[in-house]
């Protein structure tokens, strides 16, 4: 029997245990630029581990269709990673927790326009989803000489719906 989970709300507090919701909140941190911008300070738990440094890169991903069949989660054991979309396009987040080493129970969150996020180390997350084109990201990880990416192909895929 193959599993099917529907996409939920990104909000903070539901993500908090796989990493930050990175948005525009109610309160700002202080005003800049002359009064003209409002900064919202050092708003993800990032983490590049020993040796590492932040780099910061850029993606373009295949715009992936709903129901989306998801048969890879993969995660960074040597650091963090940030994904900040370059457009208002919708994009959806695939996580799990950690089970004895492999993936546990999938969830699955709709990104609303302005909403990044932020995996902390050793979160399975399904690959780059976005929803429609450009499919563009600004993506802040580690850069370093140790390997950093882990990939788990599932023996049994699941579906993901609104």
């Amino acid at each position: 029997m193959s599993l099917t989970i529907r996409a939920e709300p990104l909000t903070a507090e539901a993500f908090a245990p796989f990493g930050d919701v990175l948005e525009v909140t109610e309160s700002y941190d202080k005003l800049i630029n002359a009064g003209m911008c409002e900064r919202y300070h050092d708003r993800a738990r990032m983490d590049f581990g020993p040796g590492g440094q932040a780099g910061i890169s850029v993606f373009r991903a295949v715009p992936r269709d709903l129901p989306y069949e998801c048969d890879l989660l993969e995660r960074h054991p040597e650091g963090s990673q940030a994904f900040l979309p370059m457009s208002e396009a919708p994009w959806m987040v695939i996580v799990a927790p950690d089970e004895g080493g492999v993936p546990g129970a999938p969830r699955a969150f709709l990104c609303q326009p302005g909403q990044g996020v932020n995996f902390l180390r050793n979160t399975w997350h399904g690959v780059l989803t976005p929803l429609a084109a450009p499919g563009l990201f600004a993506v802040v990880d580690r850069i370093g000489s140790t390997p950093n990416l882990e990939e788990h192909f599932l023996p049994v895929p699941f579906s993901v719906t609104l």
